[in-house]
């Protein structure tokens, strides 16, 4: 049938504006996300009600979502704000700081910068006291060092907070090398903050002091076209790549894109495939039975929805090739490569009470069906 000029117009007006409409194009961000309008749904008034309940902020008590965004195949197709943050708010990340902190490795990894079996020592000389530990082993959380990760509600004895706030604060890394070890390098997982910031340090290592100055932008947010990025220093000049990086929720969403798309970034291999595959790895001296309902298995500081002998997938209604940046009070960045979605949430969960898994189902209830396989 003939197209009428007019659907003949607005067709080529949408092909212009939305290239990646063409058959088997591929919808990247530019400056600006491309956008999809998806009709209201009881699926999508569902995740509303689930996401941005009403909050007494005086308590602080309950969820209370800052961000949270969509991406289904490289288009935003939900985005909503609530307080103090919009758009252009630069938000903490906490944790998922160490996820960035990754993924930045990985560039230096395609470079060939260091191995994964390398000493830690080799670049980062006041670690010389674990000739053992080698960078793998920080990248699982398993160096094997007596790190205590407790936070504000147990203080007295936390490691991450005297890091973080007091006597550690100036030399985040040398704070964390002077601890000594209570278990072999790589038999035992145990979240630590400090493993992240001697990963930071040795980066610095890798490339020397002028070249790491600008690291995160020239390797990493500039090829994403990331603009809003900041990453705090301590004294020492060492990223704080345990915690204190600050992203817009849209910004985020192109690392996330990255890691769905297998490292790849329109036509650039960004992280090698190898890479990728070694975050989405599950560390196999992890002991599932121990870790708390619905905490994710760890991976190369990425958390993953991973099936291990003998305990199910710690998100049961997503799939189990699902992984997570994850960081404190409910900041989250969520892939689920085979829906091909990657979820945004910011968040101020004192008391941590939303649920990953309950938030997924909300998501994919209300966007994964429309995926094309």
């Amino acid at each position: 049938m003939p197209v009428s000029l007019p659907r003949r117009l607005a067709l080529m007006l949408a092909l212009a504006l939305f290239p990646h409409l063409l058959l088997g194009a591929e919808a990247w961000p530019d400056a600006e996300w491309p956008r999809s309008t998806v009709a209201s749904s009881p699926a999508i008034k569902a995740l509303d009600a689930y996401a941005f309940p009403a909050r007494d902020d005086a308590t602080r008590r309950g969820v209370r979502t800052d961000a949270l965004l969509v991406i289904r195949d490289g288009v935003l197709v939900y985005e909503r704000y609530a307080g103090p943050t919009q758009a252009d708010t630069p938000h903490l990340v906490w944790s998922v700081s160490k996820s960035l902190l990754a993924t930045l490795l990985g560039v230096a990894y395609g470079e060939g910068r260091f191995t994964l079996d390398a000493p830690v020592a080799q670049y980062y000389p006041p670690f010389a006291k674990h000739p053992g530990i080698k960078i793998g082993h920080l990248l699982n959380w398993a160096s094997g060092l007596a790190w205590q990760e407790d936070y504000e509600y147990a203080p007295l004895q936390s490691s991450v907070v005297a890091m973080l706030y007091t006597r550690g604060r100036a030399d985040m890394a040398a704070f964390a090398a002077a601890h000594d070890a209570d278990a072999l390098p790589g038999t035992r997982f145990r979240y630590s903050s400090g493993d992240s910031n001697v990963l930071a340090a040795a980066l610095k290592g890798m490339l020397g002091a002028e070249a790491y100055a600008d690291y995160p932008w020239t390797a990493l947010f500039e090829p994403l076209g990331i603009t809003s990025a900041v990453w705090e220093r301590d004294a020492a000049g060492t990223f704080v790549g345990s915690s204190y990086a600050y992203l817009t929720a849209r910004d985020l969403a192109r690392v996330g894109l990255l890691m769905q798309r297998d490292g790849r970034w329109r036509e650039r291999q960004l992280l090698p495939k190898a890479w990728v595959d070694f975050n989405r790895t599950a560390f196999a001296n992890y002991p599932p039975q121990t870790a708390l309902p619905g905490e994710a298995v760890p991976g190369g500081q990425w958390w993953l929805n991973a099936d291990m002998p003998g305990a199910a997938k710690p998100w049961p209604d997503v799939p189990g090739d699902a992984f997570a940046a994850l960081g404190h009070w409910g900041q989250g960045l969520y892939v689920l490569p085979t829906q091909k979605l990657v979820i945004v949430r910011y968040a101020d969960d004192r008391d941590g009470s939303t649920s990953h898994n309950e938030l997924l189902k909300h998501v994919t209830a209300a966007f994964a069906d429309e995926v094309q396989p």
